[in-house]
């Protein structure tokens, strides 16, 4: 990897950025460090801050971030590049995903395009060959414009009784446009990969894509304070199936990367700029020349940020170790890759790339979950970990 791109992973401002992260720190630590970077420079400020769950519990956050005490560990381009090339050896120095005990949420049919997507899937019961015919005819029965309608609203529910008579409803049609968001959990805490490794496909998944997300970090009292990049591999064929397979399709060894850093929400990073993002995605084959580019508009959601992490947590439902949320996405790519109308899934060593100017980019490389790292490090190993170099967690 080039020195003069490394600028292009982190954020376009990123001098006047607050970004917070964690590594993998080689002997004697051997073990994960929570990192704030500044001027530069990746500094470890474990001692302070056990755990970003903890660190983002803190009501002087963004004071602590600036001035706490800490270690220089060098500079961030020599952490990115030395990350792109640590994906499968143990024990390698690497940034890791920027949250640790947080529950790993995401949000699912939030915009009018990614719904019509879900539907098609459901009813081509996982068979890729299908989705071109049913997309067309839903496109003519369903007949209006999807993103005009409200979630909830009074033409919402006259649209919902109008496709039931037609015999189009569909269960996702209704955390589509109904009143209730669909919210699922992604990943375990300390599960998700990081930038630069590995993202896994189930091995009997031949019908699959990307999801590039932004990702809120909300800590226990349910504040929303930054946000990062994700990547929410989806499996279409066995979310196909059936929805009860939604933990089969989402949550697989490698499915869930974050990163490369989590950036907190200050004057000049707010909900307005996440409101306003476009997250881009490049997708590149390894060896067959395949190249395909995409874009979600945030603009375009269709329910606000606040809103869905009010259905995520509040009286009905705590978080004490906070949580990252998956927003969703308007991309669900039906380019074809390969024969025609069998549409795009991945090929094994894709390299993909999720990006917005505010947050940075997010690069990983595609494999079979069974052939990547296996995930051993969980939280018993965390703390384990800590007390073995005189850290005592809060």
């Amino acid at each position: 990897m080039q020195t003069n791109l490394h600028s292009s992973f982190l954020p376009t401002d990123a001098s006047g950025a607050l970004l917070v992260g964690r590594v993998w720190r080689a002997s004697p630590v051997n073990g994960p460090c929570v990192v704030v970077v500044r001027t530069g420079q990746v500094v470890d400020i474990t001692a302070s801050a056990p755990t970003v769950s903890d660190l983002l519990e803190r009501d002087d956050l963004l004071d602590f971030i600036r001035s706490c005490p800490g270690e220089p560990l060098g500079e961030v381009a020599g952490w990115l590049d030395k990350t792109m090339t640590a994906s499968g050896k143990p024990g390698a120095e690497k940034l890791l995903a920027p949250c640790d005990l947080q529950a790993i949420k995401a949000c699912g049919v939030t915009f009018a395009v990614s719904l019509l997507e879900r539907v098609i899937e459901e009813q081509a019961g996982g068979d890729a060959t299908k989705a071109v015919q049913i997309r067309h005819e839903l496109q003519r029965t369903i007949g209006s414009d999807l993103s005009a309608i409200r979630p909830g609203s009074p033409e919402a529910e006259a649209l919902k009784h109008e496709l039931i008579r037609q015999g189009t409803w569909s269960q996702y049609m209704e955390v589509g446009i109904g009143p209730d968001a669909e919210v699922f959990s992604k990943a375990q805490p300390m599960s998700a990969v990081g930038f630069g490794d590995d993202v896994g496909l189930h091995p009997g998944s031949s019908w699959n894509n990307p999801e590039p997300e932004i990702v809120l970090a909300v800590n226990s009292r349910a504040q929303i304070v930054g946000a990062t990049l994700g990547n929410d591999v989806n499996l279409r064929d066995v979310e196909g199936r059936s929805a009860l397979l939604l933990g089969k399709a989402k949550d697989n060894n490698g499915s869930c990367a974050i990163g490369p850093f989590l950036r907190l929400f200050d004057d000049d990073f707010t909900l307005d700029t996440i409101r306003a993002a476009t997250v881009s995605l490049v997708i590149e084959g390894q060896d067959d020349g395949f190249r395909l580019e995409g874009s979600s508009r945030m603009a375009e959601i269709s329910r606000d940020p606040t809103d869905l992490v009010r259905q995520t947590c509040g009286a009905h439902h705590q978080y004490p170790d906070g949580f990252f949320l998956f927003l969703g996405t308007m991309f669900s790519p039906i380019q074809d890759r390969g024969d025609e109308g069998k549409g795009f899934t991945h090929r094994l060593g894709d390299r993909v790339t999720i990006s917005t100017p505010s947050l940075g980019a997010l690069v990983n490389r595609v494999q079979r979950s069974d052939a990547i790292a296996p995930w051993t490090f969980g939280v018993r190993a965390l703390y384990r970990n800590l007390s073995s170099r005189g850290i005592a967690a809060s």
